[in-house]
Parts: C-alpha cells; structure tokens; sequence
C-alpha cells in the first residue's frame, strides 16, 4: 500500500472535522438583513396587515416610534428539534469516518476516537441551547405616490428566513 495515502486520507478528514465543526457553530448564528419591499396597500391597511402577521407569528409590539413611523416586534424563537437531531446524527457520521482514519493509521487510538462518538449529542444540545432566542423585526412604513396609485414601501431588518416569510404571505415585491 503506498504510505502517502493513509496521512493524505487523515489530512483530509481532519479538515472536513474542522468544516462539520463551523458547521455546527454556524447553526446558532444571526443571520439578521435588511430588506425594502413594495405593497399595492396603503399604509393603514398594510400596517394593519403586518400587525396581524407577526401576531399570528406569536411576536408582539416592543417599541413605536411614530415620528419615524417605525415599529419593532420581538418574539420568541424556538429550537428546531428536526436540526437538533440532524446536527447530532452529523457529529456522530463526522466522528465515525474520523475514528475509521485514525483506526488505519494508528490501531491501538482507534477504541479512544469512537468512543468520542457518545459526545456527538453535545452539538445538538449545544444548538438547542444556543439557538433559543429573542429575536426582534424593526419595519418602518413609507407612503409613496405616484400620479395613478399610491402603494407602501416597507424597510425590514430581520432575520433573513423571517423577511422571505413575510414578502411570501403578504406577496410582498422587493426593491431591488
């Protein structure tokens, strides 16, 4: 067998270790935009509109700012247990394929590395954990006229999966 497979083999497990390790870490991030959107409505009917959106989305009003005709919801978001689940299947498969590796290149560690596939329940506990939050959607509403209609320009900062829901079931366009 030629001896520069096994430490090429080992390397490149090793890295993919490292991927599924950020992987994991990057479950619980923040992925907060800011996105301007067009509506047909005008304003009292949309704000109204969002109101009950985000209501039925158990947020609820944190703060006004009707100088600057701004509101921000907060709610709160739960786990996935789905991903939880996935997330420790992945770190169980990621520790396996590693222990299988080190098994060839070194047999009397390879018991050690396996056994290290009981911690793989700590990266979905460690999402669970970490992914439980208050998570806050900031909208301001904007009247624009035009000689035939006049229709709502709306700015939303909030998570990325929060504004794509929203422009879907409000049919929201965006601005582009």
């Amino acid at each position: 067998m030629d001896t520069a497979i096994l430490p090429s083999t080992f390397l490149l497990t090793l890295l993919l270790s490292v991927g599924l390790f950020f992987f994991i870490r990057a479950s619980t991030k923040d992925r907060i935009e800011t996105a301007q959107m067009v509506s047909e409505q005008d304003e009292a009917a949309l704000m109204s509109q969002l109101k009950d959106y985000f209501r039925s989305r158990s947020y609820r009003v944190a703060a006004v700012d009707r100088e600057q005709n701004k509101v921000t919801f907060e709610g709160n978001v739960r786990p996935s247990w789905f991903l939880a689940i996935f997330l420790t299947l992945l770190a169980a498969t990621g520790i396996i394929c590693l222990s299988l590796v080190v098994y060839l290149l070194f047999p009397k560690l390879s018991s050690f590395i396996l056994a290290m596939v009981l911690l793989s329940p700590l990266s979905g506990l460690f999402y669970w954990k970490k992914s439980g939050r208050l998570e806050k959607v900031s909208l301001k509403v904007e009247t624009t006229q035009s000689e035939q209609t006049s229709s709502s320009k709306i700015t939303v900062v909030g998570h990325r999966d929060e504004l794509s829901e929203l422009q879907r079931t409000l049919h929201l366009k965006a601005v582009e």
